[in-house]
This record gives C-alpha cells, sequence and structure tokens, in this order.
C-alpha cells in the first residue's frame, strides 16, 4: 500500500474516535445504571478490531477530491461513523444467522443470553439474548447516524452525506431481508444470488463510503459516478472472497468456524454455481446439507463437491476480471493521484486478503 498513508495509525485513530464517542454515550446513559454498563460493553466489543476498510475507503473518497482535509478530525469521526453502521450489521447478522462466534469471541446475543443464565433471572435466556442483540443493533445504528451528524462538518455537506446514509442503511437492510427470504425459500439463480451479494455487502462496503467521504468533500454527481465505476466492481470481488472464506477461510484466522457459511445455509454465489455446475446426486447432497449442523467430515465433503463442479474456479475468475474492471475505471477517474495510489493498495487488501 502507499507509502504515503499510515494504515495502522488510522485504524488506531478509527479506535480512538470511536472510544470517545461511546465514552459520550455512556456518560449520557449512566443513570440506567448496570443494565446500560452491560449494553454498552457490548457496543465496546462490536467495535473493537476489524479491517476498517469501510471507515478508509470513506476517508479515501474524500481525500480524492479534498487532498488536504481542512479537519482531519471531523473526517476520522465521519469516517468512523461507517463502522458503527457496520457494527450494526454484524450484530443483528449474528442473531439472525444463529452464529455462535465474531472474530473469534462469542456474539452479543450468546453473551447476553450466558449472562441471564448465570444470574438464573426469570423467563428464557435465549429470548434475553435475542432482545439484547436487537436493542444493541438499533441502537449502534442510531449513533452511526449520530457521529455522522455531529462529526463537524458544515451543514450543507453534512446533508449531503446523511443523504448518501439514508440510500445506504435503505440498501443493506432491503439486502439483508432478501438474504433471509432467500435462505427460507431454499433456493437461488445466480443472479439472485448476485444481487444479495451487492445490496446486502457490496454496495455498503466500498461504493457507498466513497460517496460518503466523497460528498464530505463537496463532490459532483458525475465524480460520484465515477467513484461508483471503481468501487461496485471492487465491493463486489470483495463480497466474492468473503463468500469464499466463509467455505474455505481457516477458522484460526477467520474466526469463524470451518464451513460456516454451509451451516447457515447461505444462497451465495458460490453455492449457485456449485449446485448448477455439480452433478445431479452431488448438487442433491449439497443442497440437502445446507443450514443443518455440520461435522468437520460433513464440511470437507461440501467443500470436494464445490470445488469438482468448478464453482471455486469461477468465483477467483469473477473476483479477478471485477478487480481489474475497478482498478481501470480508477486509472480514468479524474481524482487526485495520491488518494488513486492509497486506493489502488485498498483495493489488493480488499480482493486478496485471507480474513
Amino acid at each position: 500500500m502507499s507509502n504515503t498513508w499510515d494504515a495502522d495509525g488510522f485504524r488506531s485513530g478509527v479506535q480512538a474516535a470511536l472510544d470517545e464517542f461511546l465514552d459520550g454515550q455512556a456518560a449520557l446513559l449512566a443513570p440506567l445504571g448496570d443494565d446500560a454498563t452491560r449494553l454498552l460493553d457490548q457496543a465496546r466489543t462490536s467495535v473493537s478490531g476489524g479491517k476498517r476498510f469501510r471507515a478508509a475507503f470513506c476517508h479515501w473518497g474524500h481525500r480524492a477530491f479534498a487532498p488536504e482535509p481542512a479537519d482531519g478530525p471531523a473526517l476520522m469521526r465521519a469516517c468512523s461513523s461507517l463502522e458503527l453502521l457496520h457494527a450494526s450489521a454484524l450484530v443483528h447478522d449474528d442473531y439472525m444467522d444463529a452464529s455462535d462466534t465474531r472474530r473469534g469471541r462469542p456474539s452479543t446475543h450468546r453473551v447476553l443470553e450466558t449472562q441471564h443464565r448465570a444470574a438464573a433471572w426469570r423467563g428464557s435466556p435465549e429470548q434475553y439474548g435475542a432482545a439484547g442483540a436487537i436493542l444493541l443493533g438499533d441502537i449502534l445504528q442510531a449513533w452511526a447516524d449520530e457521529m455522522l451528524r455531529g462529526s463537524g462538518f458544515p451543514v450543507d455537506l453534512t446533508l449531503a452525506a446523511l443523504g448518501l446514509f439514508d440510500v445506504t442503511r435503505s440498501e443493506v437492510i432491503a439486502g439483508q431481508f432478501l438474504d433471509v427470504s432467500v435462505q427460507a425459500r431454499g433456493q437461488a439463480s445466480l443472479e439472485t444470488a448476485m444481487t444479495v451479494l451487492r445490496y446486502k455487502s457490496a454496495k455498503y462496503s466500498i461504493e457507498r463510503p466513497l460517496h460518503i467521504g466523497a460528498a464530505l468533500a463537496g463532490a459532483s454527481a458525475d465524480e460520484l459516478e465515477a467513484l461508483s465505476s471503481f468501487g461496485l466492481p471492487l465491493g463486489e470481488a470483495f463480497q466474492l472472497r468473503d463468500d469464499l472464506l466463509g467455505v474455505y477461510g481457516d477458522p484460526a484466522t477467520t474466526g469463524k468456524p470451518a464451513g460456516d457459511d454451509l451451516a447457515e445455509g447461505k444462497r451465495t454465489v458460490l453455492v449457485a454455481l456449485a449446485l448448477s455446475g455439480a452433478s445431479a446426486a452431488a448438487a442433491a447432497q449439497l443442497d440437502s446439507s445446507l443450514g443443518h449442523t455440520l461435522t468437520g467430515p460433513d464440511v470437507d465433503r461440501l467443500r470436494e463437491i464445490i470445488t469438482d463442479s468448478g464453482a471455486q474456479a469461477q468465483v477467483e475468475s469473477m473476483i479477478t476480471q471485477l478487480y481489474d474492471q475497478a482498478v481501470a475505471a480508477l486509472e480514468a477517474a479524474p481524482i487526485d493521484d495520491a488518494a488513486r495510489g492509497v486506493l489502488r493498495g485498498l483495493a489488493d487488501a480488499a480482493t486478496r486478503r485471507a480474513l
């Protein structure tokens, strides 16, 4: 990645901005006592660590048109607000997918469920955990809006960014509902799987963060469109890599159980291609296994089916094609050259990662 940017320092800056914001929320909620403290503890856990891709793409979307930011701390707060939105989506996603872990730690609903059970409270521990996860995801989303709105940019630029932020939330929530609906139906065409990928992840992971950062720099509609030509195919490649890691990733690296996407019944592009490319018997075995508890040998067999179907190689090819498309658009975009160099490095990191 470009030597003009301290990526580790940026991630530390994002964490510091998030910590400062949550400290303010803790003071506001202190009168609620220990229950608010438990909620804040889970909020802090949910925003700790991670790759900070969304914040980074927001930052460099801004610097693409404002090479020397007028207010660095305001920009850091605005970029960090996207990590609150991301945390909200992950908390809700873990509950909807019944995931036990996130980044190698127990997921929010499991932590709260365990606390309920240990305290021998009344009612269902599972329901308590579910309620807590829903509410945490809700408040994280509200805080994301608050942090962006109060980041410190002029009103006109803030309103432009908030309009794009509204679109982002609508897209990711509707994309999530499409995803759970597809899983409920137990079938998805390649076209439907790509639509889920685009709206649940690709747009809010890269394209929209670029847009929000650029809007805070006063970018025009044409300039936002140029960023879309880079950000949307890159976001799709990013999520396709994530789908491969959800099946083939090392749990020690991903923080998720082996083959977690298969056990959750994810109807990804990878699965859609495997079902269409495998033999009838193999496709039937893969289809009937999705969404069920899987042993290590079960996961190994399903991986073998997916690999033999040619789906893994097809997805790798799609990632390469989308990456090439994105980089070509980046080279043609009317943006600052230093930002172009860092965005090229971020594109590499997003599509060639192991977690």
